[in-house]
């Protein structure tokens, strides 16, 4: 999809000024008040401290409904947002990116019923550039700075040019809602935008992850079990610590510093020391933590190491199928072909018409009695299941039924 090429003008400051800061329930009150009135769209931002804090808690919440006044309420001061949900509840509420901002939100008392993602809507409308600041300067004309998009939110008290680009962040994302909705309405895809949006809002919380320890950044350099074990122990050591402190864990130490002691696996203070990742303002006091966590990993039994390749309910890496399942393969890439074209047809990304992961399952193992007897039924039940929605489910069963019924018939080796 090409956008129109509009000049941009800078956009510096609200149009009504920066709004003081809601940092009490004398303040919530009025608030409360100014909020219950102005029409049924409501746009909200939440800024948070990541980088910074162990927390993903809001810091700063930018509310503007219709086009009466921005509110920036302090979630610090004002933990309990409940009223504010209270007299918004039958609005559409407008996020950008709603994935990142709704869990902190629903931590304050904040939990839309219904909501419309402009990011995610205009992904769908096939736009080039879909950040906040890049949409609005090609559909509305105006330019947003971003220089203050990765400060320290939790700082008090919050610098005034930091409140105006926040501000400015929900300034105009009423006017941006409707010129994506009119994009979404010009292409036939509204609809689909909103089950998509439902479907948002019904996703219940992530499941903690299993062993997140071996997400650490370049562990792939540790092969052994024991170093493994000091991976871990450092790791959740820091972990711990960071949690306790609310800071950033790659703050306190980096993945790097874990990686290292875990290969050479210092005993002393001074070999420990010697890691010069180790001697950072936060890292240092900790010195006899850190050197207990590795004691700790070279002392467990042989039965109480990790094993160094995880078992995983995953499949293996498509760049192994040719060899290992080459049936399954050429299903995939037939299937991949076969999306793209119709993700091209759209204009929508591939990955919103069906997650990678979706159509590397159904073709690994397609669903029903044989691969000879798959049907765009035996597909839509199998997409259903895995949390397709009813646009994409239309759209793409029968194209993957005849994606993998004209592959070999030969089972995986």
């Amino acid at each position: 999809m090409s956008e129109e090429n509009i000049p941009a003008v800078p956009l510096l400051s609200p149009r009504d000024g920066i709004p003081l800061v809601v940092m009490d329930e004398i303040g919530l009150a009025k608030a409360v008040e100014e909020l219950a009135h102005g029409g049924e769209y409501v746009a909200v931002d939440a800024e948070r401290a990541s980088g910074y804090r162990y927390s993903q808690r809001a810091y700063l919440i930018q509310i503007r409904r219709g086009h009466g006044p921005i509110v920036l309420i302090d979630p610090i001061g004002c933990p309990d947002l409940s009223e504010v949900n209270e007299v918004l509840r039958d609005c559409e509420w407008i996020l950008h990116a709603s994935t990142q901002d709704l869990p902190c939100l629903r931590e304050v008392g904040i939990n839309p019923l219904k909501i419309f993602d402009t990011e995610l809507g205009a992904r769908l409308a096939g736009c080039e550039r879909v950040g906040l600041g890049p949409l609005i300067e090609s559909l509305l004309g105006f330019s947003l700075a971003k220089e203050h998009s990765a400060v320290d939110w939790s700082t008090r008290p919050l610098p005034e040019a930091w409140l105006g680009y926040a501000a400015l962040d929900v300034e105009l994302l009423v006017e941006l809602r409707h010129a994506v909705a009119n994009l979404l309405e010009d292409q036939g895809k509204l609809s689909w935008a909103y089950e998509e949006f439902k479907a948002i809002l019904n996703t219940p919380p992530s499941k903690p992850r299993t062993d997140p320890w071996r997400r650490t950044s370049d562990i792939h350099q540790v092969k052994k079990t024991r170093n493994l074990a000091v991976v871990r122990e450092l790791w959740y050591t820091r972990d711990e610590m960071a949690r306790s402190t609310d800071i950033a864990p790659g703050r306190i130490l980096r993945d790097a510093a874990i990686v290292e002691a875990a290969l050479k696996l210092p005993t002393s203070r001074d070999e420990l020391l010697a890691i010069p990742a180790f001697t950072t303002k936060n890292a240092y006091p900790h010195a006899a933590l850190w050197l207990a966590a590795i004691a700790r990993a070279r002392q467990l039994p042989e039965t109480e190491l990790p094993e160094a390749t995880p078992k995983l309910d995953a499949l293996p890496p498509p760049r192994i199928w040719p060899v290992r399942a080459p049936i399954a393969s050429a299903r995939l890439e037939a299937a991949k072909a076969a999306i793209a074209a119709l993700a091209l047809e759209l204009s929508i990304p591939v990955e919103n018409l069906l997650t990678p992961e979706t159509l590397r399952r159904i073709c690994w193992e397609p669903p029903g009695e044989s691969a000879t007897e798959l049907s765009p039924g035996d597909v839509a039940d199998f997409l259903r299941g895995r949390g397709a929605r009813s646009w994409q489910i239309e759209l793409i069963s029968d194209l993957i039924a005849r994606a993998l019924l004209a592959q070999c018939e030969l089972p995986n080796n």
